[in-house]
């Protein structure tokens, strides 16, 4: 951690992070743009590896500098044989969920479904409004 020496430089860190904090604490940005990844966190989850999931997401979206994506924990997504269960609200799209998301399958669910836009594999595919899954 850097040393803050000056009331200036703890007014350009405050400056800097205070979209991080507005994003976190609201879920606003200064446009519509915002993307929501929802990983559940039951115990079930939890159990199957949510939390370290969710911790990657965190890693991948801060070291790729997405800053309309915000990562939430939230309870059971109810597909509990599927854990980790993660839920992409992406603008404009119907919201798609997805199984067996362990913290291996992170980058490549960011790279796909939210950079580029596409589905992720079927093999994780669990519900979505843009292709029929059984």
């Amino acid at each position: 951690m850097m040393a803050i020496k000056s009331l200036e430089e703890l007014k350009e860190l405050r400056k800097s992070l205070q979209r991080k904090v507005t994003l976190r604490e609201k879920g606003e940005i200064a446009d519509d743009k915002l993307v929501e990844v929802l990983v559940g966190m039951g115990t079930c989850g939890i159990a199957a590896g949510a939390r370290e999931t969710f911790n990657k997401f965190v890693e991948i979206v801060n070291k790729n500098d997405l800053k309309d994506v915000k990562v939430v924990s939230v309870g059971c997504i109810g597909f509990c044989h599927a854990e980790p269960t993660v839920q992409v609200n992406i603008p404009g799209k119907e919201p798609v969920i997805y199984g067996k998301i362990t913290e291996d399958k992170v980058e490549e669910l960011v790279d796909t479904v939210i950079v580029k836009g596409d589905l992720l594999d079927e093999n994780y595919l669990i519900k979505s409004f843009q292709k029929a899954v059984l």
